[in-house]
């Protein structure tokens, strides 16, 4: 398809650049089958929900995977995007025309890196000195990775430490936060459990690559970043168990979605995954593991709108932003939130 279908004027006055609080206050705009809008908040989620419903969250937890340092007088930055091993992390690179394979950077805190190869996208395999664990050497130097839209706007301060970490955050290894799971309170989900809605996680490290714009002028052209997750046996056997008691699954995130289509098979069965997924969502793909997704509002001419555009239908998408715009929701990571259930 056509990349311009999925590309709309968003004011940059909708870009939220700091969360609601409490996190549950977040507007949610509620979009049904047939293109019917509803304006709803977060907190009215067990009424739009029915018992015996599962939602699933995303655990990773973001690292402080922001570096900036030096190659002698030249100034690097650096944003990991993918672990591949204890000491070696891919990274996109800033100033790369100053850095070449085999050169060292020196980051804040003491913390050094050899630059070992340059990648066909134009990242880098970094390779971290010394002994301690690279995720006690990014606590020392590096900072919340907010994205882009967020960062030119505005310095990352202390608050985003807690800001951009949603409540389920366990498993260190993202570069972004899934950000549909920065709505939810211990509040909310004791609601949702009176209401006799479930809930599970599993487990996707988002990388840097999902900022990423599509620069290819028709989908079929474009390469889609990868990323590494894990769904757990006995999670995909309570997954299964909803589905076959009547309930829905519900994905909190594009990033949980993306896992359980990956996960699972043509017979609708999720099964256990661990391992890398480049799954690329678009109108026309027919969904196997949900039933209906719970996402912020997304860049234009991204990947992301196009997967809500294939759950939804592209004109029922097209038109709920545009009600969101007019409307006045806020956009992107920190912003408010939808519901769709097709």
């Amino acid at each position: 398809m056509r990349v311009d279908l999925f590309d709309f004027e968003l004011p940059p006055e909708r870009i939220a650049l700091r969360p609601v609080s409490p996190r549950d206050a977040a507007r949610m705009l509620c979009v049904s089958g047939d293109g019917r809008l509803e304006d709803a908040q977060i907190c009215d989620l067990p009424q739009r929900l029915r018992a015996g419903d599962c939602l699933v969250f995303n655990d990773t937890r973001v690292i402080p995977a922001q570096l900036e340092g030096r190659r002698g007088e030249a100034k690097i930055g650096a944003t990991l995007h993918k672990r591949v091993d204890l000491r070696r992390w891919q990274a996109f690179i800033r100033n790369a025309k100053r850095l070449k394979p085999g050169d060292e950077i020196v980051f804040g805190g003491g913390v050094t890196v050899t630059a070992e190869a340059r990648l066909e996208d134009g990242s880098y395999i970094l390779l971290f000195h010394g002994e301690e664990a690279v995720e006690l050497l990014l606590e020392r130097a590096g900072t919340m990775p907010l994205p882009p839209y967020i960062a030119s706007k505005r310095g990352i301060d202390a608050r985003d430490r807690s800001d951009y970490q949603t409540m389920f955050a366990e498993k260190d290894g993202a570069v972004a936060a899934p950000t549909a799971s920065l709505h939810f309170t211990p509040a909310l989900m004791a609601a949702l459990a009176a209401a006799g809605i479930g809930h599970e996680t599993l487990t996707l490290h988002v990388g840097a690559g999902t900022f990423l714009p599509v620069k290819a002028d028709d989908t079929d052209a474009h390469r889609m970043h990868s990323e590494w997750g894990r769904i757990d046996a006995a999670t995909a056997e309570r997954l299964n168990a909803v589905r076959a008691a009547g309930g829905r699954i519900v994905a909190v995130g594009t990033t949980s979605l993306r896992l359980l289509e990956s996960a699972t098979g043509e017979d609708g069965q999720v099964q256990p995954f661990e391992g890398d997924t480049a799954i690329f969502i678009t109108p026309g793909y027919r969904f196997k593991a949900v039933d209906g997704l719970m996402t912020n509002f997304h860049l234009p001419r991204s990947t992301l709108f196009m997967l809500v555009s294939a759950l939804m239908g592209l004109e029922t998408m097209q038109s709920a932003y545009r009600h969101a715009i007019a409307e006045g929701y806020r956009f992107y990571s920190y912003g408010d939130s939808s519901l769709l259930l097709p």
